[in-house]
């Protein structure tokens, strides 16, 4: 016989369990965040090492479809090197523009707000002095960075090697009567993140063409940088469409005069955003899991604060996981359906359904 606990023993249960598991993510941060990256890309690589299989033996086809794939990954930071050359030809009109800048916001200040500029210098020597810490915890990130970029593809290798005896432990761990229910979790999971993946990067590619064929247009220097930054930004969902579109309107702040190209510049993004929003999103990235904007902004700044910039781009797909498994277990399929972006029509007619009835019973 099942006994059923009352809510108020079981919601305090699942509420220390869950700041157990955040507790947990947060101490175990270095080695989950290259685990999960790892993750992501084994099930990216899967299918050409299958294909690669079945000619060759499996460790020479890993290896050769990682190759594949740092190949590419390189091809990419050469792009973004050489286009960063460029930008600091422009450098010196540029530090001379925001000269110019500083000095006209000094002005500004002093005179609506009557803040003096001996005052405003203690401000900056203040947030200066303040930002050393600040230094200091950038470059243990970046040595984070580069321990996490050495780690990436040894997780990557052994997952792959792997797969097997890792996919037959988690048939074992469930029972007979559950296996099958696993096993479609476990294949929606692939196809939803393969097709995410995949997606997410064609999608990038054409938002990258899209916003530097812009800026030329508009004249913007560093066009193709920042269009390509763009539309890295691009994958945090709603936050990074916003931080996208500011660095153009500041690059054609310091280069420009006046205001015409920066709302030029607005006015194209805004296009571009509609144009990803409503037509590539929905037919390129095709994903099988839909999450709603709510749950997208919520998760991507958790995520931020939990493991930082890593964090905000593996809250998706993290989440995507999550609701194909709410959509699978019965008793938590309330959860899965808040999580996607269906709109029930129904709740109106329920609510007057459940107020006539109540109101007959009294």
């Amino acid at each position: 016989m099942n006994k059923t606990y009352p809510f108020y023993i079981k919601a305090p249960v699942i509420l220390l369990g869950l700041v157990i598991a955040v507790f947990m993510l947060s101490v175990l941060r270095d080695i989950l965040v290259p685990l999960a990256f790892a993750t992501l890309i084994a099930i990216l690589l899967n299918p050409l090492t299958n294909r690669f299989e079945r000619k060759m033996p499996r460790i020479l086809s890993i290896i050769l479809s990682m190759l594949i794939g740092l190949i590419v990954v390189i091809g990419v930071f050469y792009f973004l090197s050489s286009q960063v050359a460029h930008f600091f030809d422009d450098l010196d009109s540029i530090k001379h523009k925001l000269s110019q800048l500083l000095g006209e916001i000094k002005n500004w200040l002093q005179t609506s707000f009557g803040i003096s500029t001996q005052k405003q210098m203690q401000m900056v020597n203040d947030a200066a002095n303040g930002s050393k810490a600040l230094i200091g915890q950038t470059i243990n990130g970046l040595m984070g960075v580069l321990s996490v970029i050495f780690l990436i593809p040894v997780y990557t290798f052994l997952i792959l090697l792997y797969k097997t005896l890792i996919l037959n432990f988690i048939y074992e761990v469930f029972s007979e009567e559950n296996k099958q229910k696993v096993a479609e979790i476990l294949g929606e999971t692939k196809a939803a993140i393969q097709s995410y993946i995949v997606g997410l990067l064609i999608e990038t590619s054409i938002v990258a063409i899209m916003n530097s064929a812009a800026l030329l247009i508009l004249g913007v220097p560093n066009a193709i940088l920042i269009g390509v930054i763009g539309a890295i930004l691009n994958l945090l969902p709603y936050i990074g469409g916003i931080i996208a579109i500011a660095l153009p309107v500041l690059m054609a702040t310091l280069t420009k005069d006046g205001f015409t190209t920066q709302l030029l510049i607005i006015g194209a993004y805004a296009l571009i955003q509609f144009i990803d929003n409503n037509i590539l999103v929905p037919r390129i990235v095709s994903s099988k899991v839909q999450i709603n904007a709510l749950i997208s902004i919520v998760i991507v700044l958790m995520g931020a604060a939990l493991w930082g910039i890593p964090g905000m781009f593996l809250s998706i797909p993290f989440i995507a996981v999550l609701k194909i498994i709410f959509d699978r277990i019965d008793g938590l399929k309330p959860w899965g359906k808040l999580l996607g972006d269906t709109i029930p029509t129904e709740h109106m007619g329920q609510m007057k359904r459940f107020r006539r009835k109540k109101s007959i019973t009294a």
